[in-house]
């Protein structure tokens, strides 16, 4: 069952001020890429290789990060 998502925007004078908060929270959230999950079938095989490219990003950031640090 697919988490629900609760976001919460103010909207005071601006509205496209607005809009960006609500479009980045909605991006951090993950709302798109779930709902994208769910509408495309995506076989086990791309889902293990989108992980370990995952991965291997973070690493490779992560040693970065040490490195300038």
């Amino acid at each position: 069952m697919p988490k629900k998502a609760n976001i919460i925007i103010n909207v005071n004078e601006n509205l496209e001020k607005a809009l960006r908060q609500l479009k980045k929270k909605i991006e951090r959230e993950g709302v798109v890429r779930d709902m994208k999950r769910i509408v495309y079938h995506e076989p086990p095989t791309q889902k293990r290789r989108k992980r370990l490219m995952r991965a291997i990003k973070q690493n490779l950031v992560r040693m970065a990060a040490q490195k300038i640090v």
